[in-house]
Formats: C-alpha cells, structure tokens, sequence
C-alpha cells in the first residue's frame, strides 16, 4: 500500500470515531428537537459531544456551534461577527490565508469594507510589530490562520490578539490545522471565534465548530429554525457532531500522552534522511514555530508534482489540497518571496497518528529516488 503522507488534506476517519457514529446512523436516527425518547437520545448525544469539543479547546459547552466545516465556520465568523458590528469597517488578515478566510474577506471588500491583508516574512510568519502598528481603532476584526497550512508555520496568535483586544477589535482564527496536532487553548490565546474542521483531525467530512465567546455577538449567514443557539440552522448532522466529540476525546489523549513530541521525532527524521540523499533540498516555514506532523520541502532542479508522479509509492501534495490541479507556484510560497522556480520544487509531507519510524524510512528512500529519476530525465531532455 502507498504511504499516506497527505494529514493535512484530510484524515482518514479513526476506528472509535466510526464505531461512536454507527449507533446514529442505524437505530439511534432521532431528530434531536424531538421530544419522545429518540429525539432525547439524539440531543444527548451532541451535548456529550460539544462537551467533548469544549474541552479540548479550553471553552465552555454553550460557545460551541456546529458547523457543516471549517469553510462555513469561517464564513460565520468574519461575515456574521463584522456586520453586527458594522460602524468598525475594517477587517485585517494576513497574505498566506487559505481561500476559506481569504473569499469571505474579499465578498466583504466589495460590500464596502476595507480588507488589510499583513505580509509575511520568509519564514512564513507575521511580523509582530507590523501587526501591531496595523491594529488600530475602527479595525472591527482581525482574522488569522493559526498554523499554515501549506508550511505549518504558527502564527503569533496571543500577541496578535492582545493588539486586537486593546482597540477593540474581534480576534478569529482558523484553527483547522492546528486543533488536535498542538494544545489549543481559546482562554490562553485570548481569542473570541475559532473554526475546527472536523475532517482534519480523523472525524468525518462535512462537519466542524465555530468557537464563540461569551458576549460576542454574530448573526448566521444562513435563514432558518434556531438550532445552534440561532447561529446555525438546520437539523443537527447527529453522527457526524458525535464523530468530532468523540475524535476531540482522542486528541486530547493524544496529545496528554505525548504524540506532539513523538510527531515532531517523526518529522525531524524524515527531514533529515531528505537532507542526507538531497543535500540540496530545503525547508520552508519557520524551523520551531510549526506543526508538529508537517514538512514543506523543496525539491532542487525539478517540480514537485514531478516528483510526486515518479514516485506512486507516497501519497502527498505539492502544496494546498485545494489547488492540487495546478501546475503553478503556490500563492502562500510566493509570499513568503520565494522565487517561483524554486517555488515549483515544493512537496507539502504532512504525517498522521498512524505513521511510523518505517513509514518515514521509506518515504523518504522513495522520494528521493523519484527525485534522482526525474533529475536524470531532465538532463537527458536538455
């Protein structure tokens, strides 16, 4: 079997996870604002799982909103907290969004707000400073994308926020990546919205969380019933919200019983055996402040999706799942000024829970064959 080496695509969902959804999708098929005993189980059950949400993200059960993904967290974050909030007319992001924060932001651009979008530097990072002279009264919300997820480069959240909280200013972050791979802590990072997406950390597709803190005020994107405290109408996707609760059960397992640290051994390994075949081949991103499961390396001399298509014995992308057609430099590479033909070298490595010590040897071993391959091939063409 190929070696899956693309986590932060998605994630396959975990054993428990699927056994904790069966009973929702046979018999226990109540409509959780049903008042007999099968709508009562049914509500019960998403309760039990926005507890088990809440805790893994330091929040309180009643500022967890489901959500049909990250993207429609999103959404509701920047488009429903702005717009009750409407005399503060502008919006500040950063360049190295993914498209789920960055169209919101440009559908608002085009209502009238303004959008300042903050550079980052070559490590993929935003500069403090710059954030904080940029932050200023009148910004009605301030969105960021924890960790990147190209590069798996950490963004400075609680600085950012604490900028943001001293002019008043909503602080949202697109938490996808990161919620199950590094502690999260909304009390912590004194943040007021979060997104989770529930298919990045072994729940199923089409679900997630939008984290809300107490006082914040947002209005849905959506017109319907008032389910989720109003903010998200629609009958609950029962199976799938008990999914995620009981996939955040895991994470927070996981990551009290050390995965974090075991992940980065991992990664670091297959880094270093990279280095050692292709002395050549570099890391983007800052070298501390990332994830834990993720590498983003450049290949010298050759694109990476060529790479990737001589080497079928390891599953990964050449950048963001999402732009995975396109045989173009990545968007967030270029902003970090990475010049475009080194750009087209990249390959996006992103373990998992389930990767092992032999997974990373013979990942690598691959990889770095497909890139002699391809080296060859491209001296013969010329």
């Amino acid at each position: 079997m190929p070696i899956y080496l693309d986590h932060n695509a998605t994630t396959p969902i975990a054993p428990g996870v699927l056994d904790a959804m069966l009973p929702f999708l046979r018999e226990q098929y109540g409509n959780p604002s049903s008042s007999y005993a099968l709508g009562r189980t049914a509500k019960d059950a998403v309760a039990t799982a926005r507890s088990h949400v809440a805790a893994l993200i330091g929040a309180k059960p009643d500022e967890i909103i489901f959500t049909s993904g990250g993207t429609e967290a999103n959404n509701i974050a920047i488009r429903g907290s702005i717009e009750p909030n409407g005399s503060k007319r502008s919006i500040i992001t950063s360049t190295v969004e993914h498209p789920a924060t960055d169209e919101p932001c440009d559908l608002l651009a085009q209502e009238g707000y303004a959008v300042h979008r903050i550079k980052v530097g070559g490590d993929g990072r935003i500069d403090i400073d710059e954030a904080r002279r940029t932050i200023r009264n009148g910004v009605g919300l301030v969105t960021m994308i924890y960790a990147q997820n190209e590069t798996g480069a950490l963004q400075p959240v609680a600085e950012i926020a604490a900028a943001a909280r001293e002019h008043g200013a909503l602080m949202h972050i697109d938490a996808a990546q990161a919620v199950g791979k590094i502690a999260v802590d909304v009390r912590a990072l004194g943040i007021d919205l979060l997104s989770i997406a529930g298919h990045k950390l072994y729940a199923p597709k089409g679900i997630g969380v939008l984290y809300v803190r107490h006082g914040v005020r947002t209005q849905s994107v959506l017109r319907g019933a008032g389910q989720e405290s109003g903010r998200r109408p629609g009958t609950e996707n029962v199976a799938s919200i008990v999914g995620l609760g009981e996939a955040c059960r895991l994470a927070a397992e996981r990551l009290h019983d050390g995965n974090t640290a075991q992940m980065m051994t991992l990664t670091h390994a297959l880094f270093t055996r990279l280095r050692h075949a292709i002395p050549d081949i570099l890391l983007t991103g800052h070298p501390t402040a990332r994830l834990p499961n993720t590498l983003n390396v450049l290949f010298p001399g050759v694109s990476g999706r060529a790479v990737l298509e001589a080497c079928p014995q390891v599953m990964a992308s050449t950048g963001s799942a999402c732009h995975a057609d396109r045989e173009e430099a990545s968007a967030i590479l270029r902003a970090m000024g990475i010049p475009e033909h080194k750009a087209l070298g990249a390959v996006r490595l992103s373990l998992g829970a389930t990767t092992t010590a032999r997974d990373v040897d013979d990942a690598a071993d691959a990889l770095a064959e497909a890139w002699r391959k391809c080296v060859a091939g491209t001296a013969r063409a010329s």
